[in-house]
Protein backbone atom coordinates (compact mmCIF):
# COMPACT_ATOMS: atom_id res chain seq x y z
CA UNK A 1 0.00 0.00 0.00
CA UNK A 2 1.28 3.43 -0.84
CA UNK A 3 0.90 6.36 1.63
CA UNK A 4 2.06 8.90 -0.83
CA UNK A 5 0.53 11.81 -2.49
CA UNK A 6 -1.60 9.69 -4.83
CA UNK A 7 -0.35 12.71 -7.54
CA UNK A 8 3.13 11.08 -8.16
CA UNK A 9 1.76 7.34 -8.43
CA UNK A 10 2.64 7.27 -12.49
CA UNK A 11 0.20 5.25 -14.75
CA UNK A 12 3.15 2.66 -15.70
CA UNK A 13 3.43 1.82 -11.86
CA UNK A 14 6.38 -0.69 -11.73
CA UNK A 15 8.50 -1.65 -8.77
CA UNK A 16 11.72 -3.75 -8.82
CA UNK A 17 10.89 -7.65 -8.29
CA UNK A 18 13.38 -8.10 -6.19
CA UNK A 19 13.40 -4.92 -3.58
CA UNK A 20 10.35 -2.35 -2.58
CA UNK A 21 11.44 0.64 -4.54
CA UNK A 22 9.74 1.81 -7.54
CA UNK A 23 9.48 4.13 -10.17
CA UNK A 24 6.84 6.83 -7.71
CA UNK A 25 9.07 10.05 -7.24
CA UNK A 26 12.21 8.82 -9.31
CA UNK A 27 12.88 9.71 -12.12
CA UNK A 28 16.22 7.75 -11.97
CA UNK A 29 15.09 4.14 -11.38
CA UNK A 30 16.02 1.89 -14.14
CA UNK A 31 14.69 -2.08 -14.52
CA UNK A 32 16.46 -4.76 -16.63
CA UNK A 33 14.65 -7.05 -18.59
CA UNK A 34 13.88 -9.22 -15.50
CA UNK A 35 12.64 -6.42 -13.33
CA UNK A 36 15.24 -5.99 -11.10
CA UNK A 37 16.05 -2.19 -10.46
CA UNK A 38 19.83 -0.69 -10.68
CA UNK A 39 19.99 0.08 -6.96
CA UNK A 40 19.55 -3.14 -6.20
CA UNK A 41 23.22 -3.71 -8.57
CA UNK A 42 24.57 -0.48 -6.93
CA UNK A 43 24.19 -2.14 -3.76
CA UNK A 44 25.91 -5.36 -4.72
CA UNK A 45 28.90 -3.76 -6.01
CA UNK A 46 29.32 -1.58 -3.15
CA UNK A 47 28.72 -4.64 -0.29
CA UNK A 48 31.71 -6.35 -2.84
CA UNK A 49 34.25 -3.66 -2.91
CA UNK A 50 33.57 -1.89 1.17
CA UNK A 51 32.22 -4.47 3.41
CA UNK A 52 34.26 -7.08 5.11
CA UNK A 53 33.65 -10.27 6.82
CA UNK A 54 35.40 -12.97 8.25
CA UNK A 55 38.46 -13.21 8.73
CA UNK A 56 39.60 -10.48 6.51
CA UNK A 57 37.00 -8.30 8.60
CA UNK A 58 38.78 -8.73 11.75
CA UNK A 59 41.97 -7.90 10.56
CA UNK A 60 41.08 -4.74 8.88
CA UNK A 61 38.93 -3.78 11.82
CA UNK A 62 42.16 -4.37 14.36
CA UNK A 63 43.97 -2.62 11.65
CA UNK A 64 42.01 0.56 11.92
CA UNK A 65 41.90 0.14 15.73
CA UNK A 66 45.39 0.28 16.03
CA UNK A 67 46.14 2.72 13.65
CA UNK A 68 43.58 4.87 15.76
CA UNK A 69 45.08 4.28 19.23
CA UNK A 70 49.01 5.21 17.35
CA UNK A 71 47.52 8.43 16.59
CA UNK A 72 45.83 8.94 19.82
CA UNK A 73 49.20 8.60 21.86
CA UNK A 74 50.12 10.83 24.20
CA UNK A 75 46.08 12.55 24.12
CA UNK A 76 43.28 12.59 26.05
CA UNK A 77 41.54 11.18 22.76
CA UNK A 78 41.80 8.15 20.56
CA UNK A 79 38.82 9.39 18.08
CA UNK A 80 35.43 11.18 18.20
CA UNK A 81 31.81 10.25 17.27
CA UNK A 82 28.79 12.02 16.92
CA UNK A 83 26.24 10.82 19.08
CA UNK A 84 22.49 11.41 18.30
CA UNK A 85 20.64 8.50 20.52
CA UNK A 86 19.92 6.06 16.94
CA UNK A 87 21.14 2.48 16.36
CA UNK A 88 24.05 3.24 14.41
CA UNK A 89 26.14 6.10 16.71
CA UNK A 90 24.90 4.09 19.82
CA UNK A 91 26.17 0.83 18.78
CA UNK A 92 29.11 2.20 17.42
CA UNK A 93 29.78 3.88 21.05
CA UNK A 94 29.89 0.25 22.59
CA UNK A 95 31.93 -1.31 20.12
CA UNK A 96 34.33 1.36 20.64
CA UNK A 97 34.12 0.97 24.40
CA UNK A 98 34.61 -2.41 24.12
CA UNK A 99 37.93 -2.27 21.71
CA UNK A 100 39.70 0.34 24.58
CA UNK A 101 39.21 3.23 22.64
CA UNK A 102 38.83 6.69 24.13
CA UNK A 103 36.23 8.55 22.68
CA UNK A 104 34.84 12.41 23.10
CA UNK A 105 31.38 12.02 21.92
CA UNK A 106 30.02 15.03 20.30
CA UNK A 107 26.01 16.07 20.25
CA UNK A 108 24.42 18.51 17.75
CA UNK A 109 21.74 20.49 19.29
CA UNK A 110 19.12 22.00 16.59
CA UNK A 111 16.55 22.55 19.05
CA UNK A 112 14.76 19.41 17.64
CA UNK A 113 15.79 16.25 19.82
CA UNK A 114 13.04 13.91 21.51
CA UNK A 115 12.66 13.06 24.98
CA UNK A 116 13.96 9.79 23.76
CA UNK A 117 17.01 11.01 22.22
CA UNK A 118 18.72 12.78 25.27
CA UNK A 119 17.96 10.01 27.50
CA UNK A 120 19.71 7.50 24.40
CA UNK A 121 22.74 9.74 25.02
CA UNK A 122 23.03 10.11 28.53
CA UNK A 123 22.63 6.42 29.01
CA UNK A 124 25.38 6.27 26.52
CA UNK A 125 27.68 8.80 28.43
CA UNK A 126 27.42 7.32 31.58
CA UNK A 127 27.11 3.28 31.01
CA UNK A 128 30.38 3.87 28.72
CA UNK A 129 32.28 6.81 30.64
CA UNK A 130 32.69 8.72 27.56
CA UNK A 131 33.35 12.50 27.94
CA UNK A 132 30.53 14.69 25.82
CA UNK A 133 30.47 17.89 23.93
CA UNK A 134 27.36 19.04 22.80
CA UNK A 135 26.99 22.03 19.99
CA UNK A 136 23.78 23.88 20.98
CA UNK A 137 23.20 25.90 17.44
CA UNK A 138 21.83 28.94 17.34
CA UNK A 139 18.02 28.70 17.28
CA UNK A 140 16.88 32.21 15.64
CA UNK A 141 19.67 31.24 12.95
CA UNK A 142 18.50 27.48 12.62
CA UNK A 143 14.92 28.46 12.23
CA UNK A 144 16.10 30.85 10.14
CA UNK A 145 17.31 28.73 7.54
CA UNK A 146 14.78 26.15 7.97
CA UNK A 147 11.79 28.37 6.99
CA UNK A 148 14.13 29.46 4.17
CA UNK A 149 14.35 25.89 2.98
CA UNK A 150 10.45 25.64 3.16
CA UNK A 151 9.72 28.99 1.12
CA UNK A 152 12.34 27.03 -1.63
CA UNK A 153 10.48 24.25 -1.84
CA UNK A 154 13.34 22.08 -2.08
CA UNK A 155 13.74 18.59 -0.56
CA UNK A 156 16.67 18.22 1.52
CA UNK A 157 15.58 20.53 4.66
CA UNK A 158 17.88 17.92 6.36
CA UNK A 159 20.60 19.39 4.52
CA UNK A 160 21.19 22.13 7.16
CA UNK A 161 21.48 19.81 10.05
CA UNK A 162 23.85 17.14 7.99
CA UNK A 163 25.90 20.03 7.12
CA UNK A 164 26.32 21.69 10.53
CA UNK A 165 27.05 18.22 11.65
CA UNK A 166 29.75 17.66 9.34
CA UNK A 167 31.57 21.17 10.36
CA UNK A 168 31.23 20.53 14.05
CA UNK A 169 32.73 17.48 14.35
CA UNK A 170 36.00 17.88 12.15
CA UNK A 171 35.86 21.78 14.24
CA UNK A 172 35.88 19.86 17.42
CA UNK A 173 38.34 17.33 16.45
CA UNK A 174 40.76 19.93 14.90
CA UNK A 175 40.23 21.66 18.55
CA UNK A 176 41.43 18.48 20.37
CA UNK A 177 44.03 17.52 18.04
CA UNK A 178 42.08 14.48 17.19
CA UNK A 179 42.82 12.74 14.12
CA UNK A 180 40.00 10.01 13.53
CA UNK A 181 36.46 10.58 13.06
CA UNK A 182 34.51 7.42 13.53
CA UNK A 183 31.25 7.04 11.19
CA UNK A 184 28.12 5.13 11.87
CA UNK A 185 28.01 4.95 8.22
CA UNK A 186 27.86 2.04 6.67
CA UNK A 187 26.89 0.08 3.57
CA UNK A 188 24.81 -2.80 4.76
CA UNK A 189 21.44 -0.69 5.98
CA UNK A 190 21.92 2.89 4.15
CA UNK A 191 23.88 2.59 0.87
CA UNK A 192 20.56 2.73 -0.91
CA UNK A 193 18.84 6.22 -1.64
CA UNK A 194 17.39 8.16 -4.98
CA UNK A 195 19.58 10.50 -5.68
CA UNK A 196 16.37 12.49 -6.41
CA UNK A 197 15.19 11.94 -2.82
CA UNK A 198 18.58 14.36 -1.03
CA UNK A 199 21.31 16.49 -2.16
CA UNK A 200 24.88 17.33 -1.64
CA UNK A 201 25.09 17.64 2.17
CA UNK A 202 28.43 19.61 1.65
CA UNK A 203 27.46 22.67 -0.37
CA UNK A 204 27.35 25.59 1.43
CA UNK A 205 27.04 27.75 -1.63
CA UNK A 206 23.48 26.34 -2.30
CA UNK A 207 22.65 26.53 1.35
CA UNK A 208 23.41 30.28 1.67
CA UNK A 209 22.07 30.85 -1.86
CA UNK A 210 18.51 29.78 -0.44
CA UNK A 211 19.27 31.53 2.81
CA UNK A 212 20.25 34.66 0.30
CA UNK A 213 16.66 34.78 -1.20
CA UNK A 214 14.69 33.21 1.90
CA UNK A 215 16.51 34.54 4.88
CA UNK A 216 15.64 36.90 7.20
CA UNK A 217 18.62 37.14 9.40
CA UNK A 218 22.18 36.89 9.38
CA UNK A 219 24.18 33.84 9.93
CA UNK A 220 26.95 35.16 12.50
CA UNK A 221 27.15 31.17 13.89
CA UNK A 222 26.09 28.97 11.77
CA UNK A 223 29.13 26.28 11.29
CA UNK A 224 29.13 26.10 7.30
CA UNK A 225 31.83 23.68 6.33
CA UNK A 226 32.02 23.80 2.70
CA UNK A 227 34.17 20.95 0.58
CA UNK A 228 37.35 23.43 0.86
CA UNK A 229 36.94 23.70 4.73
CA UNK A 230 36.56 19.77 4.43
CA UNK A 231 39.81 19.15 1.96
CA UNK A 232 41.90 21.76 4.02
CA UNK A 233 41.08 19.53 7.34
CA UNK A 234 41.46 16.51 5.75
CA UNK A 235 44.99 17.62 4.05
CA UNK A 236 46.42 19.54 6.04
CA UNK A 237 45.09 18.47 9.28
CA UNK A 238 45.03 15.06 9.24
CA UNK A 239 41.84 14.38 9.67
CA UNK A 240 40.44 11.15 8.62
CA UNK A 241 36.83 9.20 9.18
CA UNK A 242 36.26 5.57 9.31
CA UNK A 243 33.33 3.43 8.93
CA UNK A 244 34.29 0.53 11.41
CA UNK A 245 30.45 -0.85 11.43
CA UNK A 246 31.76 -1.97 7.46
CA UNK A 247 34.39 -4.61 8.98
CA UNK A 248 32.17 -6.15 11.37
CA UNK A 249 28.69 -7.88 11.31
CA UNK A 250 26.07 -5.62 11.59
CA UNK A 251 22.89 -7.06 11.58
CA UNK A 252 20.38 -4.08 12.40
CA UNK A 253 17.82 -5.99 14.51
CA UNK A 254 20.60 -8.07 16.83
CA UNK A 255 22.61 -4.68 17.17
CA UNK A 256 18.93 -3.44 18.51
CA UNK A 257 18.35 -6.45 21.00
CA UNK A 258 22.11 -5.76 22.38
CA UNK A 259 22.29 -1.84 22.72
CA UNK A 260 18.42 -2.43 24.63
CA UNK A 261 20.21 -5.00 26.76
CA UNK A 262 23.53 -3.23 27.60
CA UNK A 263 23.12 0.36 26.73
CA UNK A 264 18.94 0.72 27.89
CA UNK A 265 18.24 1.87 24.91
CA UNK A 266 14.97 3.31 23.35
CA UNK A 267 13.78 2.57 20.25
CA UNK A 268 12.19 5.22 18.26
CA UNK A 269 10.21 3.40 15.48
CA UNK A 270 11.89 5.04 12.84
CA UNK A 271 15.10 5.94 11.06
CA UNK A 272 16.67 8.98 12.26
CA UNK A 273 13.29 9.73 14.39
CA UNK A 274 15.31 10.54 17.18
CA UNK A 275 14.59 14.17 15.77
CA UNK A 276 11.22 15.52 16.29
CA UNK A 277 11.57 17.21 12.69
CA UNK A 278 12.82 14.30 11.16
CA UNK A 279 9.95 12.68 12.41
CA UNK A 280 7.65 15.05 10.73
CA UNK A 281 9.81 15.31 7.64
CA UNK A 282 9.89 12.01 6.39
CA UNK A 283 6.35 10.52 7.85
CA UNK A 284 4.55 13.22 6.59
CA UNK A 285 6.31 16.09 4.70
CA UNK A 286 7.79 13.90 2.36
CA UNK A 287 4.91 11.56 1.44
CA UNK A 288 2.43 14.49 0.87
CA UNK A 289 4.52 17.33 -0.49
CA UNK A 290 7.14 15.09 -2.49
CA UNK A 291 5.60 11.48 -3.06
CA UNK A 292 8.58 10.13 -1.26
CA UNK A 293 8.19 7.24 1.03
CA UNK A 294 11.77 6.95 2.31
CA UNK A 295 10.64 3.38 4.15
CA UNK A 296 11.40 2.49 0.74
CA UNK A 297 15.26 2.89 0.47
CA UNK A 298 15.66 1.67 4.18
CA UNK A 299 13.73 -1.37 3.68
CA UNK A 300 15.58 -2.36 0.58
CA UNK A 301 18.78 -2.01 1.99
CA UNK A 302 17.55 -4.55 4.30
CA UNK A 303 16.66 -6.85 1.64
CA UNK A 304 19.89 -6.21 0.09
CA UNK A 305 21.78 -7.14 2.93
CA UNK A 306 19.68 -10.48 3.63
CA UNK A 307 18.56 -9.24 6.53
CA UNK A 308 14.55 -8.66 5.77
CA UNK A 309 12.73 -10.41 2.95
CA UNK A 310 10.58 -8.80 0.18
CA UNK A 311 7.49 -9.94 1.87
CA UNK A 312 8.55 -8.61 5.07
CA UNK A 313 9.31 -5.21 3.95
CA UNK A 314 5.67 -5.28 1.98
CA UNK A 315 4.04 -5.78 5.43
CA UNK A 316 6.06 -3.40 6.83
CA UNK A 317 5.47 -0.93 4.15
CA UNK A 318 1.34 -1.53 4.57
CA UNK A 319 2.05 -0.24 8.19
CA UNK A 320 0.63 3.18 8.42
CA UNK A 321 3.77 5.86 8.65
CA UNK A 322 2.15 7.76 11.77
CA UNK A 323 -0.20 7.09 14.21
CA UNK A 324 -2.87 9.69 13.86
CA UNK A 325 -2.52 10.92 17.36
CA UNK A 326 0.99 11.40 17.24
CA UNK A 327 1.42 13.44 14.03
CA UNK A 328 -1.37 15.74 14.72
CA UNK A 329 0.54 16.20 18.59
CA UNK A 330 4.05 16.38 16.08
CA UNK A 331 2.31 18.95 13.56
CA UNK A 332 1.13 21.46 16.08
CA UNK A 333 4.78 21.32 17.74
CA UNK A 334 6.61 21.71 14.83
CA UNK A 335 4.37 24.61 13.18
CA UNK A 336 4.65 26.40 16.59
CA UNK A 337 8.03 25.99 17.15
CA UNK A 338 8.72 27.42 13.25
CA UNK A 339 5.97 30.11 13.86
CA UNK A 340 4.13 29.26 11.09
CA UNK A 341 0.23 28.95 10.96
CA UNK A 342 -2.13 26.67 9.66
CA UNK A 343 -2.51 28.23 6.31
CA UNK A 344 1.08 29.25 5.79
CA UNK A 345 1.96 25.51 6.17
CA UNK A 346 -0.60 23.97 3.96
CA UNK A 347 -0.07 26.84 1.32
CA UNK A 348 3.86 25.25 1.22
CA UNK A 349 2.48 22.01 1.31
CA UNK A 350 0.42 22.64 -1.95
CA UNK A 351 3.67 24.41 -3.80
CA UNK A 352 5.51 22.22 -6.58
CA UNK A 353 9.12 21.16 -5.88
CA UNK A 354 12.00 23.32 -6.73
CA UNK A 355 15.38 21.79 -7.29
CA UNK A 356 18.45 22.06 -5.63
CA UNK A 357 20.13 23.06 -8.50
CA UNK A 358 17.84 26.02 -9.56
CA UNK A 359 19.89 27.77 -6.98
CA UNK A 360 23.65 28.56 -6.78
CA UNK A 361 26.01 25.31 -6.48
CA UNK A 362 29.27 24.62 -4.82
CA UNK A 363 31.67 23.89 -7.69
CA UNK A 364 32.94 20.64 -7.95
CA UNK A 365 36.44 20.23 -5.50
CA UNK A 366 38.18 18.60 -8.85
CA UNK A 367 38.01 21.69 -10.33
CA UNK A 368 38.58 24.06 -7.77
CA UNK A 369 41.85 21.61 -7.63
CA UNK A 370 42.37 20.01 -10.98
CA UNK A 371 45.41 17.70 -9.27
CA UNK A 372 42.74 15.48 -7.44
CA UNK A 373 41.27 14.87 -10.36
CA UNK A 374 42.50 10.72 -10.26
CA UNK A 375 39.98 11.20 -6.62
CA UNK A 376 37.23 11.83 -8.43
CA UNK A 377 36.09 8.15 -8.74
CA UNK A 378 35.87 7.66 -5.00
CA UNK A 379 34.62 11.31 -4.40
CA UNK A 380 31.55 9.69 -6.78
CA UNK A 381 31.15 6.93 -4.52
CA UNK A 382 31.30 8.76 -1.04
CA UNK A 383 28.85 11.72 -2.71
CA UNK A 384 26.67 8.33 -3.62
CA UNK A 385 26.56 6.66 -0.57
CA UNK A 386 27.69 8.72 2.35
CA UNK A 387 25.75 12.36 1.72
CA UNK A 388 22.33 11.75 1.97
CA UNK A 389 22.47 11.16 5.76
Amino acid sequence: MNFVNPKYIPANYRQCSKTVLDNIADPYITFDNEGVCNYYYDYLKAEKEYVFTGEEGEFKLKQNIDKIKLAGKGKKYDCILGVSGGVDSTYLALKAKEYGLRVLCVHFDNGWNSELAVKNIENIISKLNFDLETYVINWNEFRDIQLAYFKANVVDIEAITDHAITGTIYKIASKYNIKYILSGNNIVTEAILPKSWYFNKSDHINLQDIHKKYGTIPLKTFPFFGTKEKYYYQKFKGIQTVELLNFMPYNKKEVKKIIIEKLNWTDYGGKHYESLFTRFYQGYILPNKFGIDKRKAHLSNLICSGQMTKNEAILELEKHMYDSELLESDKEFVLKKLGLSESQFEDYMNQERREHNEFETEKSLYHIYPILKPLKPLGDFVKKYFLHK
